[in-house]
């Protein structure tokens, strides 16, 4: 039986690291992640409440929420070997 993860992706709108951060993730997810996963964005502009429930206080920042722990990864994903560590993710290729 395969892990399944499940993502949440705190973005502010359309800001440039935060489109990065979009790309990057799902770069992350084609090369590593084989099975499906769950990714659910959410935009602090529009749900900035959504944030604060998480202490969440800069965008874009990641959330492994599942398998748990709960693994936190902060910026625009662009270190991708520290991004798949920090995830949990480099023994599953």
């Amino acid at each position: 039986m395969s892990v399944v993860y499940s993502f949440r992706l705190y973005v502010s709108g359309d800001a440039p690291n935060s489109l990065k951060a979009r790309s990057n993730l799902a770069a992350i997810i084609e090369e590593y992640l084989d099975e499906g996963c769950t990714i659910e964005e959410v935009d602090t502009l529009k749900f900035p409440g959504r944030a604060m429930e998480e202490h969440v206080l800069v965008t874009p920042t990641l959330l492994r929420l599942h398998p748990l722990p709960v693994r936190r990864v902060v910026g625009n994903l662009s270190e991708r070997k520290s991004v798949v560590e920090a995830l949990g993710l480099a023994q599953t290729s």
